[in-house]
């Protein structure tokens, strides 16, 4: 998977007219803000809290989408449908002729042992190609399920046997500046254990969870979403640093804990997210 990913990059960024035909499509909605995605990057912060997946050859389900408040649906051209000539053919008539005013947002996968400790060489391999591709390495998906299958695990509820390999998706995608999307939580009527788990992985650092049905978007869009509590300590820390540092102080005290520049940075983080989302 790794180096299918490389080698694919590597081909379109030698060609000077080539055009990217991903096997998944983004549908962006109109809730785009404008900050910043990664540093260095002048690109709009583009939330994908649930990532939902839709045959990409399912007429009827694809109509929906539109409706749906999802950040991102993914039309599965892998897993969930054959790829036939048709479908391609519908991709390259999608961008025959446009114009890019930013460039292309690639959102790949993790999903095998060997992806995952190849996943930094990856990243940075990435990182030198895809501009010359016009591409902009945006995201990561944890596929759970196939690299279970990889290594030979059980998948279990409380999904402790991927707790190293989520750890280690999270910890290289922060390290590039990239959103991290956690594992799909399968049992689609349990929506208790999916807020559980999605709560875990907001917690652990995961920026969006994997959907495979319209049931679970709210509850997962809820739990990556910053509450009114959180956005409220994050503008009262900010305006109290501000202060501190008109004052010419260092670290201080807020609300009982010390505060510092990497407090400061998650309430930037936390005030990004929720402006992000207010505008859908």
């Amino acid at each position: 998977m790794a180096a299918h990913i490389v080698r694919s990059v590597r081909r379109f960024a030698a060609q000077k007219n080539g055009w990217l035909l991903p096997a998944v499509w983004q549908l962006y909605t109109q809730a785009c803000c404008h900050h910043h995605q990664s540093p260095g990057s002048s690109l709009r912060y583009i939330p994908r809290r649930a990532v939902l997946y839709c045959p990409g050859n399912d007429e009827r389900k694809l109509k929906k989408l539109a409706l749906l408040d999802v950040d991102c649906a993914v039309l599965d051209c892998e897993d969930g449908v054959a790829l036939t000539k048709k479908f391609v053919d519908r991709f390259q008539h999608n961008l025959k002729g446009r114009t890019l005013t930013e460039p292309i947002r690639l959102v790949t996968f993790v999903e095998t042992a060997v992806g995952l400790l190849n996943f930094k060489a990856v990243c940075e391999e990435i990182r030198q190609l895809a501009p010359r591709a016009g591409l902009h390495h945006d995201a990561v998906v944890f596929g759970s399920d196939d690299f279970c299958a990889s290594i030979g695990a059980t998948r279990t509820k409380d999904a402790r046997e991927l707790l190293y390999a989520r750890q280690k998706v999270v910890v290289t995608t922060k390290a590039f500046g990239l959103q991290a999307i956690d594992l799909v939580y399968i049992d689609y009527k349990d929506v208790e254990g999916l807020r559980l788990q999605a709560k875990e992985g907001a917690l652990m650092g995961f920026t969006g969870k994997q959907v495979i049905h319209p049931g679970q978007i709210q509850a997962v869009q809820e739990e990556f979403s910053p509450s009114q509590d959180r956005v409220q300590w994050a503008e009262e820390l900010i305006a109290a640093f501000d202060q501190h540092q008109k004052e010419g102080k260092g670290a201080f005290t807020f609300r009982g804990s010390m505060i510092d520049l990497p407090s400061l940075k998650q309430a930037q983080n936390i005030l990004t997210l929720s402006a992000a989302v207010s505008k859908k």
